[in-house]
């Protein structure tokens, strides 16, 4: 496999005791299909249903039982694999790989081997709003998920749910073009970001939708790549950037002591902080590989991949540079707004018509704050779209100011109502006449003579004009008629 030739960045290097280490990281992403019914049966793949609830006897490899493809789940794969930008193979073969597992009933698990229904691809990943590096995708193929063994139910047994074996996997497989734990990280994250706007995987990490094997190898810069060890099933972004991280630094301090690194399959326990050894790693001859004689080859046509191409929804990237020229938003403002399909729906209905960098910073900074700080998503938002959305007009016209803008927006998310009836109903608007502005200007000029003095000698004093001015307006006072009507009054340029 040839990764992307990329100097060595000495930002992203670990010291170690004998100088500069560089880490090479490759990731195989195990995404759960969206799908009602598994990879070969009819059998529900719902989540949380009784144990073995949602079991048919293909599920159960009864003899004689016969697997049939769900064609919504080869769509789905070609889906994400156009999302990648990759090469989509329209045959591929669905091979045995055969290990012994008590929650694989069969003996062996149906998945794709030498001809992947998904090849190479690319995604770009924004590590910052300066830099951006080009991931490789090596395949994509489909395989079922196995069962799930449950030790901690009976003193003297383990028991086996077969509610997820048959379950629709992707596996997407990068190539080994990650340098730190920080990029594995945004890797997941951007790939993730693809599968919800597709619809394909719903990336919910907490019940195993999608889980990762990160094989991480260390060596010196410019050096070629050392034995990789592989961490299994790691199901959260933060542990994937930590298991990087503590594996890397395993290998290291190995090295340096003179020792080898050994090819095996590890795990991560957060608990600890540590990754321990699972099993010396088995190679692909040692799964006794051979096509299903089951299932035929997998073959569709170009039309089917271009008709499925044509109902892609825009995907993150895409609607990146559009916000970019439509609304003349900054790419880092860009990036937060697309990171979630709902989220830059969302800032699109507020934008409508309307200045796309104030909805940007009202729905960026208020809402989503706010949203975090109580941990909602903005599906639970309080405050619509067409509310916020009112609230920013109000602010284009001089109706209200930023500063009562805020009060506002603290009454709309807690009470509800239309922002335009609520400033209208609590006397909220901004004073803009001049005259009642340049009454109370007056009398703070005249209760005031010793500061109007000091500010004639240093113009900064202004600010505390300012402040009275505002405190007597109850902060209504238009900032802008503010400022000019106390420079003309007190003569400063």
């Amino acid at each position: 496999m040839n990764a992307h030739v990329r100097p060595a960045d000495p930002k992203k290097l670990i010291k170690g005791a004998t100088g500069d280490w560089e880490i090479v990281i490759g990731l195989e992403i195990h995404a759960q299909v969206t799908s009602n019914a598994k990879l070969f049966s009819g059998s529900s793949t719902a989540f949380g249903g009784e144990p073995n609830a949602h079991v048919s006897l293909v599920d159960a490899a009864m003899p004689g039982m016969l697997p049939v493809i769900n064609e919504e789940c080869v769509r789905q794969a070609v889906r994400t694999g156009l999302g990648l930008n990759a090469k989509i193979n329209n045959r591929s073969v669905f091979d045995r790989k055969n290990y012994f597992y008590p929650d694989l009933p069969q003996g062996y698990q149906i998945s794709q081997y030498k001809h992947p229904v998904v090849g190479e691809g690319e995604i770009a990943v924004d590590m910052s709003p300066t830099e951006q590096i080009s991931v490789g995708i090596e395949r994509l193929h489909l395989e079922q998920d196995a069962g799930k063994s449950m030790h901690d139910q009976h003193p003297t047994m383990s028991f086996v749910d077969l509610n997820r074996s048959g379950v629709a996997l992707m596996e997407i497989v990068s190539k080994p073009d990650l340098r730190s734990a920080d990029e594995a990280k945004a890797y997941v994250s951007k790939l993730r970001t693809i599968l919800r706007y597709i619809g394909s995987c719903d990336g919910d990490m907490e019940k195993g939708n999608l889980r990762a094997d990160v094989n991480v190898s260390v060596r010196k810069p410019g050096a070629p790549f050392g034995t990789r060890c592989e961490i299994k099933n790691v199901n959260s972004i933060r542990f994937i950037g930590q298991a990087i991280e503590v594996e890397a630094r395993r290998q290291i301090g190995i090295l340096e002591d003179g020792g080898t690194i050994d090819q095996e399959t590890r795990l991560y326990d957060p608990g600890k902080g540590e990754t321990r050894s699972l099993r010396s790693k088995e190679e692909a001859h040692d799964y006794r590989y051979f096509p299903d004689p089951d299932l035929l080859p997998l073959e569709f046509d170009d039309a089917f991949v271009a008709d499925l191409k044509a109902h892609l929804p825009e995907l993150p990237d895409a609607k990146k540079g559009r916000f970019i020229a439509q609304y003349g938003l900054s790419p880092y403002d860009a990036s937060v707004l697309v990171a979630e399909r709902e989220q830059a729906d969302y800032f699109e209905a507020v934008a409508k018509g309307r200045d796309g960098k104030a909805a940007a910073n009202w729905v960026i900074n208020e809402l989503f704050g706010r949203l975090n700080k109580e941990g909602k998503d903005v599906s639970a938002s309080p405050v619509s779209a067409a509310q916020l959305g009112g609230l920013v007009d109000l602010i284009g016209e001089g109706v209200i100011s930023g500063k009562i803008a805020k009060d506002l927006f603290e009454i709309v998310w807690t009470e509800g109502g239309d922002p335009r009836d609520i400033v209208e109903a609590r006397g909220m608007k901004q004073v803009t006449d001049t005259g009642a502005i340049e009454k109370a200007v007056d009398e703070i000029i005249a209760a005031n003579p010793e500061k109007v003095e000091q500010v004639k000698a240093k113009p900064t004093m202004l600010g505390w004009f300012v402040g009275q001015a505002m405190k007597a307006s109850g902060g209504k006072a238009n900032p802008q008629a503010l400022n000019e009507i106390l420079k003309k009054k007190l003569g400063i340029e």
